[in-house]
């Protein structure tokens, strides 16, 4: 039985292509939509396996429309597919439910195959992004201190940090030191017990200071 799929771009091109790579396979398109309203729309209206589904558009949100998708439909199944490896959005998606986060640099295998494990139920692929933070998105509230309070500066380098900027931009945007903005990071790690700045981005979103 073919696996039942949505596809929600706001690129044509981007569209066709897809559609092009799933074609011969046991992957069957049901609907394309060009933006998140359409997306909900037609997910309603043909009950798909899997949506692949892009993260910014021009016309409604990917993530609002993700948040929406999981309301509405609770055992349909979300692929983000992104040009954009930020942890901010790759923790956003993991919190609101989508099952797998992958590149549109991604080879067709590997788009296939991600498709085919979360129709599944699988865990996400190997090569997606969704697993870089999925371990951290499900134990990161149960670990943290709940009487853990972060000075005004630490908050403001945490939020900067989450939204995918580096140091330099960070020292730029807080016009404090490159050196300034390591020291804070590395004291903001330590301090949340996170290991990495994806961990970090991962518990700014489950606190919701970004």
């Amino acid at each position: 039985m073919a696996t039942r799929v949505l596809v929600v771009d706001d690129h044509e091109v981007v569209r066709t292509g897809l559609v092009s790579l799933l074609e011969g396979t046991d992957l069957e398109i049901v609907g394309l939509a060009s933006s998140g309203p359409e997306a909900v729309r037609l997910a309603k209206k043909h009950k798909p396996d899997v949506i692949l589904l892009d993260i910014r558009m021009s016309e409604g949100d990917g993530l609002a429309a993700l948040e929406e998708l999981r309301q509405s439909l609770p055992n349909c199944r979300v692929v983000m597919l992104s040009t954009y490896d930020n942890p901010t959005y790759i923790a956003r998606a993991n919190a609101l439910g989508a099952s797998d986060y992958v590149l549109k640099g991604s080879t067709r295998e590997q788009l296939l195959g991600a498709i085919r494990a979360v129709a599944a139920g699988q865990a996400p692929s190997d090569f997606g992004e969704m697993q870089r933070v999925a371990g951290a998105m499900a134990t990161r509230e149960k670990e943290a201190d709940p009487g853990l309070s972060l000075t005004q500066r630490e908050t403001q380098v945490l939020r900067h940090l989450a939204l995918g900027l580096s140091n330099k931009e960070i020292g730029r945007s807080l016009s404090i030191s490159v050196e300034t903005v390591k020291e804070h990071v590395q004291h903001l790690l330590r301090k949340i017990d996170a290991t990495d700045r994806t961990q970090a981005a991962v518990w700014a979103v489950r606190k919701g200071l970004v």
